[in-house]
């Protein structure tokens, strides 16, 4: 009887011990969620993707470690722990929720007063103190940040005492188990972050974490309730949170995109996430018969305006197809929304080859009547003419950076090369804009050809301007480049360059005419685009190319942008 005894002693002490191990990998899984969740939710509404990710998860693993000091300070570890659980759950289920609703309120509270004190629409509020709330609530994201990871923290050192409260002695190998749990569920975290996670609301991904915080919390109850106070008011808590928990689920991505939706001046009439970005419609009523406007943002940021997209596009395609001598197969490199595909049309070209990452946007614009409003589907046709079901169209949904490998594989050639490519705001986009790139781009193009790249703001971003035109001349491109007024963006810029004989604009100069229709575009208004101001390439020669790696290109633009905030603030 007593070696039976013994025996089922050992068996409960071995399945509490796993229990409790099962237990430390999914708070771990957990753990590793929520660190990417809130950065990538955080990168999404303050831009600056990478630096925003980086710093988030930084300062989650170093209040980690404070949180792993703080938890000696818990006299009960079993009790600490289920109210741990709780808290966790609570934070982790909300934060993105009231990060949106706060943001939301500081968006409107100047238009608040605006309308209380009478105050005329040309005026910008940015008083002391709405200056220091918008700058708070910049700051959220970090705080719950902070928050998140001192409790998360807490986690390690609690379960190890509770198991050595289990054991009834110091375990040697203590330490080296739980960790081992630790870091066996924060990769099983990761992996479901990327296959399941990415391709769900954040107000759902961050529910469905906290639900597993709160199970693990509810199964520790029930298994140690003998070592527990208060229990009836902890099930209680749970099962309040639980229905919390349901409603984030069910409601919270409503909420978080009407609050969302008042980042943006004009009402919000499409939104949707891809694997890749965050994609906006908006539309802003002129009345008086007039058409509407539209604007596509990706990531808050603004791509175009149906007002004024035709001078963007225009100027950066047409220049590129009248230098180039031949337009029978070109190459565009982004334009996923088919507006400079638009262009290059006009040309009557055989074959367009456009590649561009994600699969979800090009078929926002190549089918929009599946996923639009009807009034919207019928402007993007109006906008696009349909250019992407047009003959000869080729869609490769891939990194740029790795496509052109596989067309330089094949031996392809490319009369014009068209770079139309976001801002390199994210040091993915970096390599994008380097001498590597364009090198290889170089190799793609034809003797007689000439490619363009969009150049970012040569007024608000002059030294990454001109990096990136020194950076197509180190490729060994005849390089140039001229501006141009878009009213959405401000002054606009873009590079060209040709890969042998005579410059883009001494072939412009010899045009008399140009050869397709243009909405804006003049031959006057092109030859005069090559001109700037006194002194702008003054200290071009202190300006670096951007290389592979280096990250030139990125902190041009991210401190030029940074201090473009500062200012208007």
């Amino acid at each position: 009887m007593r070696l039976k005894s013994l025996n089922s002693k050992q068996l409960n002490l071995l399945i509490d011990d796993a229990f409790l191990i099962l237990i430390m990998a999914t708070l771990a899984c957990c753990g590793l969620i929520y660190e990417y969740l809130l950065s990538h939710y955080s990168a999404r509404i303050l831009g600056s993707v990478e630096t925003v990710i980086y710093a988030i998860i930084g300062i989650m693993i170093v209040s980690m470690g404070l949180g792993a000091f703080a938890a000696k300070k818990v006299k009960d570890a079993f009790q600490g722990f289920v109210f741990l659980e709780l808290i966790v759950a609570l934070i982790g289920c909300s934060a993105t929720l009231f990060i949106a609703s706060v943001i939301g309120f500081s968006q409107t509270l100047p238009q608040v007063i605006a309308d209380t004190y009478q105050i005329p629409n040309d005026v910008l509020l940015k008083g002391d103190f709405l200056a220091t709330l918008s700058w708070l609530t910049t700051k959220l994201p970090y705080l719950f940040a902070f928050i998140l990871g001192f409790l998360i923290g807490m986690e390690i050192p609690l379960i190890a005492r509770i198991r050595e409260t289990v054991y009834g002695q110091r375990l040697a190998h203590n330490a080296g188990t739980i960790y081992g749990a630790d870091y066996i569920g924060a990769g099983v975290g990761a992996a479901i972050w990327v296959l399941f996670m990415l391709k769900i609301e954040i107000s759902q991904a961050a529910a469905l974490t906290a639900s597993l915080n709160l199970i693990a919390g509810f199964v520790f109850l029930v298994r140690f309730k003998d070592h527990l106070k208060h229990r009836t008011k902890l099930i209680v808590g749970h099962l309040c949170l639980g229905g919390l928990i349901v409603l984030v689920f069910l409601f919270g991505n409503n909420w978080q995109k009407q609050m969302q939706n008042m980042l943006y001046l004009d009402k919000v009439v499409y939104q949707t996430q891809t694997t890749y970005q965050n994609l906006v419609f908006t539309e802003r009523l002129l009345g008086g018969g007039y058409d509407p406007i539209y604007n596509f943002y990706i990531n808050g940021r603004l791509q175009f305006s149906s007002l004024d997209e035709h001078i963007y596009h225009e100027f950066l395609v047409q220049p590129v197809m009248q230098v180039s001598a031949r337009h029978q197969h070109i190459l565009i490199i982004g334009g996923g929304d088919g507006l400079a595909l638009r262009e290059v049309q006009k040309w009557q070209p055989e074959q367009v080859t456009l590649v561009d990452l994600d699969p979800k946007l090009i078929a926002l614009f190549k089918y929009p009547e599946q996923a639009l409003p009807p009034h919207l589907s019928d402007k993007i046709k109006r906008l696009t003419q349909d250019s992407f079901n047009q003959p000869g169209v080729k869609v490769i949904n891939d990194d740029a950076f790795i496509a052109i490998d596989r067309l330089l594989a094949n031996k392809q050639s490319f009369d014009a090369i068209i770079v139309d490519l976001p801002d390199p705001s994210h040091p993915d986009l970096n390599k994008m804009y380097s001498v590597n790139f364009y090198y290889r781009l170089k190799n793609l193009l034809s003797g007689d050809g000439a490619i363009v790249v969009q150049s970012t703001s040569p007024f608000h971003a002059q030294s990454a301007f001109i990096s990136i035109g020194k950076t197509l001349q180190e490729a060994g491109f005849n390089t140039e480049q001229y501006h141009q007024n878009v009213p959405s963006f401000g002054e606009w810029g873009w590079s060209i360059g040709t890969k042998r004989g005579q410059s883009a604009s001494q072939r412009i100069s010899k045009i008399n005419t140009l050869n397709v229709p243009t909405k804006w575009l003049t031959l006057p208004l092109l030859k005069g685009a090559f001109s700037f101001n006194k002194d702008f390439y003054l200290h071009k020669d202190k300006v670096k190319v951007n290389y592979l790696g280096s990250n030139v290109l990125y902190q041009y633009h991210q401190n030029a942008w940074e201090a473009e905030t500062e200012f208007a603030n």
